[in-house]
């Protein structure tokens, strides 16, 4: 797989595509464009991302476990079957209370060339 991208017009359990690791986060992208990133982490229990903020909207979906979300300051719960879109430039974090694999969709603005 170039890249560590997965392969085009091809089928995949999700959860094969990455190892989770103990006491640590695990990411690997699965696609990247200039309009955004696709990618895959895996959180072992108690670990996290603290705060930060990005110029663009990412949009968390939760594969497996539970993630807590803390947007501008407020917890959201995550589970598998919810997603929580992160508004850019908006500080968030990621708690994981327990083993968890999310997805996170990057979604950049492109603006258009119009000479």
């Amino acid at each position: 797989m170039p890249n560590n991208t997965i392969n085009p017009a091809q089928a995949f359990e999700i959860t094969s595509l990455i190892n989770a690791t103990e006491q640590s986060i695990a990411s690997r992208i699965l696609a990247k464009t200039t309009g955004g990133n696709l990618t895959l982490f895996a959180f072992d229990k108690g670990q996290g991302l603290s705060e930060h903020s990005a110029p663009f909207d990412a949009i968390v979906m939760v594969i497996e476990g539970e993630l807590t979300l803390i947007i501008d300051g407020q917890p959201v719960k995550a589970v598998p079957g919810t997603i929580v879109r992160m508004p850019a430039n908006v500080p968030h974090a990621v708690e994981a209370p327990q083993a968890a694999i999310m997805l996170l969709i990057m979604l950049r603005e492109i603006t258009q060339n119009t000479n």
